[in-house]
């Protein structure tokens, strides 16, 4: 048994045959031996020739080449994957959410590629994409170009854009809602448990107050309903986990770029699960905690500006019309989209957060992934105890404040 290197680095493992000519001297001479591998450098694929073939070669001049004695039986050679991409910062397809972290280049390990599957290069991709009929938007092409997509997030993207209006439209145009879609397929059906449960929430409780001046105050509810719809869609979208596609953007100089950097490499909410090469350090799910405050803050307090000043024109318009003894004051504007901010950013902020966390892990959890309706429910129960409980929490919250 023996070794011949060759030139560029790889080497071939042959057994001489038992019958060997010895040719005169100064005449070529046929040798004829058995290949059993064929060992590539190491960045290349390594491949195996079949055994048992026999060829023949002939010997010109002599040639020194090094010489290795193997055993008599070689190990059987092992294929290198090592040619086919890492799954560093620059090769990976986040779909959780996650915008960095700590650990961009670390390794996914089995899980990962298990649940979120192989990264596929830009010609998978597009051989995928075309086998289905679709046109991916530019910035997933882009990320297929230079990092490569997750086949999930791939096949996911597929099947939502082929769905019926308007999904299928938005799937295409809108990357806020698409990103969300592909980290989290019940997306939308979380947003619609949450605007169904407080919307009949909040008609319950609105014909219990006004009673029979329900319909002459209808105009009221509907403001407060709109309202309220709109702040329900942004208490979910908030904190729920999305895909970011290709390379992270380099930070900018000044300030205000730092700031923007740091914020997007923070979770998308304080419990978000950590997705292959993304990790968060407990210094950036506290900070989320805060960040996230300040969103629902802002949104609680335009929202207020806005839900309240509508009611409070209602309001003045009709007394200017019909006045009455039993009119109740005009709720003061500034003071009370103040409480709605102050109350999204630190009671539902919190609620919020816990609700995520206590969703991941029942989604993640064994009978879940059997059973899928297990984690529906489970989304429709706590959801449901939650608006009833901040309901009556910001009751308290108003009276105490001296709004109503």
């Amino acid at each position: 048994m023996s070794l011949v290197c060759s030139p560029g680095g790889g080497f071939t493992t042959m057994k001489l045959r038992n019958t060997l000519h010895q040719p005169p001297a100064g005449r070529s001479a046929a040798l004829e031996f058995n290949i059993f591998a064929k060992f590539a450098p190491l960045n290349q694929p390594s491949v195996r020739i079949g055994g048992g073939k026999s060829i023949r070669i002939k010997c010109a001049d002599t040639v020194a080449v090094e010489t290795i004695h193997l055993p008599e039986k070689p190990e059987e050679p092992k294929v290198d994957d090592n040619g086919g991409g890492g799954d560093g910062a620059s090769g990976r397809f986040t779909p959780g959410g996650g915008g960095g972290g700590d650990g961009g280049d670390g390794d996914n390990g089995d899980g990962g590629e298990n649940e979120f599957g192989p990264i596929m290069k830009y010609a998978e991709v597009l051989i995928e994409a075309e086998s289905r009929g679709a046109v991916l938007p530019a910035d997933m092409l882009e990320a297929a170009k230079s990092t490569g997509l997750r086949r999930l997030i791939l096949t996911r993207y597929l099947d939502l854009q082929g769905s019926a209006w308007p999904l299928g439209f938005l799937m295409k145009y809108c990357s806020m809602l698409r990103n969300r879609m592909l980290a989290d397929p019940s997306f939308l059906f979380k947003v619609g448990i949450e605007v169904v449960i407080d919307s009949c929430c909040a008609t319950f409780a609105e014909v219990r107050k006004r009673g029979k001046d329900f319909w002459a105050e209808f105009e009221l509810y509907a403001a407060d309903l709109l309202v309220g719809i709109v702040v329900d869609i942004a208490l979910v979208g908030m904190l729920a986990p999305y895909a970011r596609i290709g390379k992270q953007s380099v930070v900018s100089s000044g300030y205000l770029g730092r700031l923007k950097h740091a914020c997007g490499s923070l979770p998308s909410s304080v419990f978000e699960a950590e997705s292959p090469g993304i990790k968060f350090s407990a210094q950036q799910r506290i900070a989320t905690y805060f960040y996230k405050g300040v969103l629902y803050g802002s949104v609680g307090f335009g929202c207020g500006l806005v839900g309240q000043g509508i009611a409070n024109m209602i309001m003045t318009a009709k007394r200017s019309i019909k006045k009455s003894e039993e009119d109740i004051p005009v709720p003061p504007l500034v003071k009370s989209a103040a409480l709605w901010g102050v109350f999204l950013a630190v009671s539902s902020n919190t609620r919020y957060q816990v609700i995520n966390g206590l969703e991941r892990l029942v989604e993640a959890s064994p009978v879940a992934r059997q059973m899928p309706p297990v984690a529906m429910a489970f989304t429709v129960g706590v959801r449901f105890a939650n608006n009833i409980y901040g309901g009556m929490q910001f009751v308290d919250w108003a009276k105490l404040s001296g709004v109503q």
